[in-house]
């Protein structure tokens, strides 16, 4: 276990959250599942408690622990992207497995987990400050998944 890890809380699902993640981006993996050693207030001795996962190299731990906490937009993974081909195969993956299209390149996965979805480009124009930055700010305000080729197009004007 890494010395610091970032701890989910999902409903019941965390294993298969988990293995959603190891499939879907590089540098994922699930590690180990550790099962309830007695009954606990959302589940019985013998269910998946805990799941070792790293994400695109983060380490983390899914938490089995009920219904009590909800994911929300506070927390997101931010997955930078090269090109339009990788940011589609990404925003489809959640997207597509029951989860749903917000705005700026933010999507959430179907339990809660929010995703920034961010094109190098978007964030290249953005560090090039200027003219070239608020134009690529303006058009990714009207986006949902970010359009790469019109992003480029704002930066040069």
């Amino acid at each position: 276990m890494a010395k610091n890890t970032i701890c989910l809380w999902y409903d019941k699902d965390a294993e298969a959250a988990a293995r959603f993640y190891a499939e879907t981006f590089p540098d994922s993996a699930v590690g180990a599942v550790y099962r309830a050693p007695g009954d606990f207030p959302s589940g019985k001795e013998g269910d998946v408690l805990m799941v070792e996962f790293t994400v695109a190299g983060v380490a983390c731990i899914g938490l089995n622990g009920g219904s009590t906490f909800k994911h929300n937009e506070a927390f997101s993974f931010q997955i930078a992207t090269d090109d339009q081909d990788e940011t589609d195969r990404y925003w489809d993956a959640i997207v597509g497995n029951g989860g749903q299209e917000s705005a700026c390149g933010w999507c959430k996965d179907r339990w809660g987990v929010s995703w920034q979805i961010t094109p190098r480009a978007l964030m290249e124009a953005m560090a090039a400050g200027g003219d070239q930055a608020k134009r690529a700010f303006d058009a990714m305000m009207n986006m949902k998944k970010i359009d790469v080729a019109a992003i480029e197009a704002a930066r040069r004007g």
